[in-house]
């Protein structure tokens, strides 16, 4: 990235998130790497959640302190029983003792962490379709429910889904079954959280250039799922890193249950 390409994008919404605290599950890596960085870079103090990377989850923490902002890493395996409560006793434990003059409590929750399943029905055995759902529909559930006594009054939940859940594709059909509860869930827990001003809204990537896709390394896969987007490219982790900060900032107060079209006007040209 040129160099006034990096100064206007550090520049662009400084400090709309000073104060905060976010929680970014699967934040190591990909889009979520992408959405901790640029929450960082914009105020937010940022627990980067990891399931099994750790180094990853070290280089996202670093990277942000080079950038000047401020982060740590927890631990917890989604897909498990007992996920959620781990996965909110590492943020509790680590929040103390990252910032022990800080306000216990978070303002930016990011459900972002999720697996794939590359299948056509025929091909998903029960143990496939457990795992999937559990790590993208459960897991989100129950740390969506133990968040509500930690999240502030007048925060957000983002819920990273997929514009897949809009179309038909038989090849990923039980992902995107995960996907399609989030975007229901996003719809009653918006009315319920609204008398807190909190806001609660999905944002849809298309084909994004991220390592949990590994047939992009094929060019001919890369140019026809290119083609999809009315700009001719993938997305990027930054591209969908941008649209979950608007909506996690005050800019979006009047934003709640909505699903943001985050794909590149995929399929807008059929």
């Amino acid at each position: 990235m040129p160099e006034q390409d990096k100064k206007e994008k550090t520049l662009a919404g400084a400090g709309r998130h000073q104060g905060k605290t976010a929680l970014v599950t699967g934040g190591s890596r990909g889009i979520g790497r992408a959405i901790s960085r640029r929450l960082a870079r914009e105020g937010a103090l940022i627990a980067v959640h990891y399931g099994h990377d750790e180094a990853a989850a070290d280089r996202t923490v670093k990277e942000i302190e080079t950038d000047g902002g401020r982060a740590f890493a927890i631990h917890a395996e989604l897909g498990v029983p007992g996920d959620a409560a781990a996965l909110w006793t590492a943020f509790d434990r680590e929040l103390a003792a990252y910032a022990p003059d800080a306000e216990p409590g978070l303002d930016i929750l990011v459900n972002n962490a999720g697996i794939t399943l590359p299948r056509p029905i025929e091909q998903v055995t029960e143990e496939a379709y457990d795992r999937v759902f559990a790590v993208n529909t459960k897991a989100p559930f129950f740390i969506l429910q133990q968040s509500l006594g930690r999240l502030r009054d007048g925060g957000r939940i983002i819920n990273v889904s997929s514009a897949a859940t809009r179309f038909a594709y038989p090849s990923i059909i039980a992902y995107c079954m995960t996907k399609a509860a989030m975007d229901h869930l996003t719809l009653p827990l918006a009315v319920q959280l609204a008398p807190r001003n909190i806001t609660v809204n999905a944002v849809a990537p298309g084909f994004t250039e991220t390592e949990i896709n590994p047939t992009l390394k094929d060019p001919r896969i890369r140019q026809a799922l290119s083609a999809h987007s009315v700009f001719d490219r993938l997305g990027q982790p930054e591209d969908i890193a941008d649209v979950v900060a608007f909506v996690a900032s005050d800019d979006a107060r009047w934003v709640t249950g909505q699903w943001l079209d985050a794909a590149g006007g995929v399929h807008l040209g059929l």
